[in-house]
């Protein structure tokens, strides 16, 4: 089978392969007790690999928390490794709030419906689809290629990436570069001109937990120490807080970039202004230029008649690369002396260069399937497996190729409801991933 027929081929078969997953339930609520596990869909792409003749190596750190890494000979193997890392597991979903069954996999209106659509099953049956004709056809790639389908990445990878680096890094011997989520989405300039982002950075994360101490007593009495009314006035303040502007490296670049070719003046003082104009992609990037704090939950009392003596709430921060610890003293100032900051999780911000011969092979692949693509860097505001990978000296990229309709609000798709991603873009991805692979 010559490269063209190998490509048709997996192209072929990605969508089945994307359905079949979807339709297993591998929800993560963040606590093993309570989802899904990622058994299931393991056992399924061991299944896929062993039909080729890939066999794994299985890990769980819980049980039922599957991981599964392969290690794909190259030709050349005095050249460092690429890591090509997905996870299996999914946020909740509430069929009551969906148009389709988010577990059902259905195609409507030239899409592929369901949770774990762009989150990110589509990438793991791009890869399936890619390495199954490999094996059919007796491929061998040029370099190393290191598979990876990871567990508990939506909880920080607990029980996913993060135990692999720290049990099982020999499994990761000689990779040097890696490519997974989120990035080699398309957004469109023109008809003649698509952008591809491909993620060079992503925010750091710091889960806090803010406490508040006061004097517990009877609901009906008056009480000037409410741990409760102490806590709430804090987290208004960081609520309502717009941390200052800082343009980093990637989204400078990137912001320079776009807004030339989009004749949009751009101030890197005021940047917002030209986010806004930026259409389906401006939720994104807004929220890479300043560091976020978010209020997400709060816990207090037991009684409806009781003043507690303490209450909670948890903060959500992202951080851009370098300022964790400039972040953190703006946050003490806000919420006052008197309440008592718990790290709850905490995981770096990573940053590297746009250039290097990954990335003029992830430009080719794409200009070879879509003449129209030119790719550039973002910085991603969340975080993935590659913070956890990162540790172990590798060079994380996010690249994930689709080809996405111009007037489709991706962004809104992770996490969302009714996720879905676009057929054709699923087999483009298919196509542009054996491309890329090929010449990495």
């Amino acid at each position: 089978m010559d490269d063209l027929a190998a490509r048709e081929a997996a192209a072929d078969e990605v969508v089945e392969l994307c359905r079949d997953l979807i339709r297993i339930d591998t929800t993560n609520t963040g606590d093993s007790r309570t989802s899904a596990g990622e058994r299931a869909a393991a056992e399924y792409v061991m299944e896929k690999l062993a039909e080729v003749g890939i066999e794994p190596v299985v890990y769980e750190a819980e049980p039922g928390r599957t991981n599964l890494v392969a290690r794909i000979p190259g030709a050349d193997p005095s050249r460092g490794a690429l890591l090509v890392h997905g996870h299996l597991d999914v946020v909740p979903a509430d069929p009551d709030e969906w148009s389709v069954h988010p577990f059902s996999g259905e195609i409507r209106d030239g899409f592929l419906w369901g949770r774990g659509a762009v989150d990110m099953k589509d990438f793991d049956a791009m890869v399936l689809a890619v390495v199954r004709q490999w094996g059919r056809s007796g491929y061998t790639p040029p370099r190393d290629i290191v598979l990876t389908f990871t567990a508990d990445e939506e909880a920080g990878g607990v029980a996913g990436s993060r135990r692999l680096v720290a049990d099982r890094p020999e499994l990761f011997d000689g990779c040097t570069e890696a490519i997974g989520e989120v990035g080699g989405f398309s957004y469109t300039v023109s008809d003649e001109l698509r952008l591809y982002l491909v993620e060079t950075a992503q925010k750091g994360m710091d889960w806090l937990r803010l406490h508040a101490r006061g004097r517990p007593g009877h609901g009906s009495m008056i009480n000037d120490d409410n741990a409760v009314t102490t806590l709430a006035e804090a987290v208004a303040r960081v609520g309502r807080h717009r941390f200052p502007v800082v343009i980093t490296p990637t989204v400078r670049g990137f912001l320079e970039e776009v807004t030339e070719l989009l004749g949009i003046e751009l101030d890197l003082d005021d940047p917002e202004k030209a986010i806004a104009k930026l259409g389906p992609i401006a939720g994104i990037v807004g929220a890479t230029i300043r560091n976020t704090a978010n209020p997400t939950r709060l816990s207090a009392g037991y009684k409806d008649n009781v003043i507690p003596g303490r209450a909670s709430a948890t903060i959500d921060c992202r951080t851009l690369p370098g300022e964790e610890e400039r972040l953190l003293r703006q946050l003490r100032d806000l919420v006052g002396p008197e309440i008592e900051i718990e790290h709850v999780g905490r995981q770096g911000a990573l940053e590297t260069t746009f250039d290097g011969s990954l990335v003029d092979a992830m430009a080719a692949a794409l200009r070879a399937e879509d003449p129209g693509a030119r790719a550039v860097p973002y910085m991603l505001s969340a975080g993935t497996d590659a913070k956890n990978f990162h540790e172990l000296g590798i060079r994380c990229f996010g690249f994930a190729p689709l080809r996405l309709p111009p007037d489709l609000n991706f962004s809104a798709l992770f996490h969302g409801i009714d996720e879905r991603v676009p057929v054709d873009g699923l087999r483009f991805g298919a196509r542009v991933l054996d491309r890329l692979l090929r010449n990495a």
